[in-house]
């Protein structure tokens, strides 16, 4: 039995650097396995909810990014999309990121030479008129680009532990190749408030451009969460080879 509380459970280790994430929408579509198997490290085992696997593009704002020495009012602020699935790894429930799109240099510098994460800049804007969210996001050179316009809708209440809601929200570890093994990242946070949500229209080139088949349809499931703030912890060794 894969236990998925005890990931959302703070480390006990120094803190390497605090986030804000806002207005996060999380978009899902089904995937078969043939189709992603081949794209994620053989050290990770596949994820699945009631046998079936899950791919997941979520744009959101990111604010006051810095690592912990780093003083708050020089901290980034930028918009960041991820293309991820989730997976196993000793017996520990977390994402794997496909792709991270981020309108900062700075922010995709960082984040590849220190936590080695597939991210790529893209301009991107966020505009919101009456209740309707209109996000875009391009990597130059006309590159694929991810444009989507929703609207957030009732409160859900909290993610219940063995729900699909859960499964999808309530994620603190992520794993990354390096160096010939895999490596774990963990964040804390409270629990995310979550809202259902409307995806009114959207177009996706960023799960095609990581090889994946692009969905026929829109997403199966949509959520949305006004943000919670963030601690991350540093990567560490899992001690399992790719």
């Amino acid at each position: 039995m894969i236990d998925r509380v005890a990931p959302s459970v703070r480390p006990s280790g120094p803190i390497a650097g605090y986030q804000r994430w806002r207005s996060l929408l999380f978009m899902h579509w089904s995937v078969s396995i043939d189709a992603l198997r081949p794209l994620v490290p053989s050290g990770l085992d596949l994820d699945f909810y009631d046998d079936q696997a899950y791919i997941g593009v979520v744009p959101f704002e990111m604010e006051g990014v810095r690592p912990w020495w780093w003083p708050e009012a020089c901290a980034m602020s930028f918009l960041e999309t991820n293309l991820r699935t989730y997976v196993i790894c000793d017996g520990r429930p977390g994402i794997y990121f496909f792709s991270l799109e981020a309108n900062s240099r700075l922010a995709v510098f960082g984040a590849r030479t220190g936590w080695g994460l597939p991210y790529h800049f893209g301009k991107a804007s966020i505009r919101r008129t009456d209740d309707v969210t209109e996000y875009e996001t391009r990597r130059p050179a006309n590159g694929p680009k991810h444009l989507v316009r929703y609207r957030a809708g009732s409160d859900l209440g909290p993610s219940e532990p063995g729900t699909l809601q859960h499964f999808f929200l309530e994620r603190y570890l992520l794993f990354v190749e390096r160096r010939g093994e895999i490596y774990s990242g963990q964040v804390h946070h409270v629990p995310y408030p979550a809202f259902d949500a409307t995806v009114l229209h959207v177009e996706d080139e960023l799960i095609s451009a990581a090889g994946l088949p692009a969905p026929a349809k829109p997403p199966e499931f949509a959520h949305f969460s006004p943000g919670v703030d963030v601690k991350v912890f540093p990567l560490a060794a899992t001690g399992v080879a790719l």
